[in-house]
């Protein structure tokens, strides 16, 4: 398909993820990346201690606002440069960022940890979406809905999530009443970062669906359920205001002051933010159902799209046009993937580890371990992992659950441990998998995106053998970036339709990885082990998960 103009544009992507902000520039005639940056957040995520010295508590995970914007000026400039083109070429930005990630701000906008009476105060700071302190708060949530039998919950598998909107902003009214009373707004970061280059205020569809609990054709919940949780919370609503902007619908242009901060040009037209797993879709060059996109990074999200609505067990999300107009939009997802392997390589790795890969793989102890986990058989040698150490994002749907790794013996050494730490992530991800199969969502085709497939073949024909079923690899890292420049040039009308965007701008494929046979009876045997594990500590013991998690305070 040919864009509406032939001038040689190009659409600018923005991914804001967990550590860093990623800039892609994408040209609106061929499709070709023309430039590329990141930069690192300065502070990263703030799980131990806020910039001010004060402690935070366990399973806190915040960020500081001001890394978002100076990340995005830098990713911008490094994008332009590594083009060769200057701020004139581009017709359109796109925002991407990790959800849900709130801040409380004031009504014009101002991050309440930026006002000095509360730069102190944790509840003050934007929380990440791996925040899980507010778990005690989702389960009041859920408590209430399901005796209230609120019809919302049908759209999100039957459970309120713990990273979700509203269970933060009930830790904040129930911890810091006087902050939550200060706070005229709780913002998704990709909207406040929309603001910040347009002066608009925005609230897009796709988080407000995902995870502030928000319907085209309902609303937000009632007051009647926010007053039953807790009457202070009555006007919730009025506290997330802001006209609600679908991604690539222009929420505005970049402003003159915006423009100078990030080295942009006044009135470029700006996309409404969207969540970046979402943003993933088209950017793999998915715009239809038939196609499960995975996005794998330091959690996954597994995205899909259908004609008409499914309702099963197994989605953290199911929003009308929430990935792609015209198509209802499934999310699922695990909260701790390579965050899990990363987890492994920090704390559990005897110093025979990193000092062999020091000599033999330039210190990149994932590709040795790789190496070693390759010549272990399917199974890991007796050790089968439950993938929960940042608890069950589906379908079980339970932050409080953790991980555990079961058959370790004396010989078990971190090769097998780090395969099964794989194996139990690609487990975990057949449950959801099976879950669309069993509703009837026709999952015809499998794609994956992010780090960790490009960078780890090992890990992805692991994939491809626990599920049986061809990966498609995108050939792109930009994957979310690209997707955001899609939304960027459909808010700049560069393209007639989402569909002749996504089929210029989206990703190619680099390579399909195809299931050994000779590996599926014995992945069938492990699996089902898992399963066993996956049902007893998730439903039937699942009050002894949360006993366990109790005694770390």
């Amino acid at each position: 398909m040919t864009p509406q103009s032939t001038d040689d544009g190009i659409a600018l992507g923005l991914d804001f993820g967990t550590e860093s902000v990623r800039a892609a520039m994408v040209s609106i005639v061929d499709g070709r990346e023309v430039g590329t940056a990141s930069a690192p957040y300065r502070h990263g995520v703030l799980d131990r201690a806020l910039p001010t010295g004060e402690p935070l508590g366990r399973h806190w995970a915040l960020q500081h606002p001001h890394d978002w914007l100076d990340g995005a000026a830098d990713a911008i400039r490094g994008a332009l440069a590594h083009a060769g083109r200057d701020a004139h070429a581009i017709v359109g930005v796109g925002v991407a960022f990790t959800a849900c990630t709130p801040l409380p701000t004031t009504a014009d906008g101002t991050p309440l940890c930026d006002v000095p009476t509360f730069a102190r105060r944790p509840h003050a700071w934007p929380k990440l979406w791996k925040h899980h302190a507010a778990h005690t708060d989702a389960e009041h949530l859920n408590t209430v809905a399901q005796a209230r039998d609120e019809s919302f919950l049908t759209y999100y598998g039957g459970r309120i999530g713990l990273e979700w909107l509203l269970p933060k902003a009930l830790q904040v009214l129930r911890e810091a009443p006087d902050l939550y009373a200060a706070a005229e707004r709780f913002v998704e970061g990709g909207d406040w970062v929309v603001r910040q280059l347009t002066g608009r205020e925005t609230r897009n569809a796709c988080a407000a669906g995902y995870k502030g609990l928000w319907n085209a054709d309902s609303g937000d919940p009632g007051e009647a359920f926010l007053a039953a949780v807790d009457p202070r919370l009555a006007d919730f609503a009025q506290r997330t205001s802001g006209p609600i902007v679908a991604p690539g619908t222009c929420a505005g242009h970049v402003t003159a002051a915006a423009a100078e901060r990030f080295g942009l040009r006044p009135g470029t037209p700006v996309s409404a933010a969207t969540i970046d797993a979402h943003a993933g879709v088209p950017g793999a060059g998915v715009a239809g159902p038939g196609t499960m996109v995975a996005i794998m990074g330091t959690s996954s999200c597994q995205l899909a799209m259908a004609d008409h609505p499914y309702r099963f067990e197994g989605f953290a999300g199911l929003v009308r046009d929430g990935i792609l107009p015209g198509y209802y939009g499934y999310e699922s997802g695990q909260a701790a993937v390579g965050d899990l392997f990363a987890w492994h390589l920090r704390e559990c790795l005897p110093q025979e580890v990193v000092d062999a890969a020091a000599r033999s793989h330039g210190g990149d102890v994932h590709a040795l371990l790789s190496e070693r986990a390759a010549h272990v058989p399917p199974g890991a040698g007796g050790v089968v992992a439950l993938d929960w150490h940042q608890g069950n994002r589906s379908v079980l749907m339970d932050g409080a659950l953790s991980g555990a790794l079961v058959g370790l013996r004396l010989d078990t050494d971190a090769a097998q441990i780090y395969r099964a730490l794989i194996e139990g992530t690609a487990f975990g991800a057949r449950v959801i998998v099976e879950a669309y199969r069993d509703a009837g969502i026709p999952i015809d085709r499998l794609v994956v995106c992010g780090g960790l497939p490009r960078s780890n073949p090992f890990l992805t024909q692991v994939y491809a053998d626990v599920l049986d079923r061809p990966l498609a690899v995108s050939a792109s890292d930009e994957t979310v970036a690209r997707g955001a420049a899609i939304f960027g040039a459909l808010a700049a009308d560069a393209f007639p339709t989402p569909a002749d965007a996504v089929a210029c701008l989206g990703a190619p494929i680099a390579r399909t990885v195809t299931p050994d046979p000779t590996r599926r009876d014995a992945y069938d045997r492990v699996y089902a082990i898992y399963r066993r594990l996956h049902d007893h500590f998730g439903r039937d013991a699942r009050d002894l998960m949360h006993d366990l998690d109790a005694l770390g305070g």
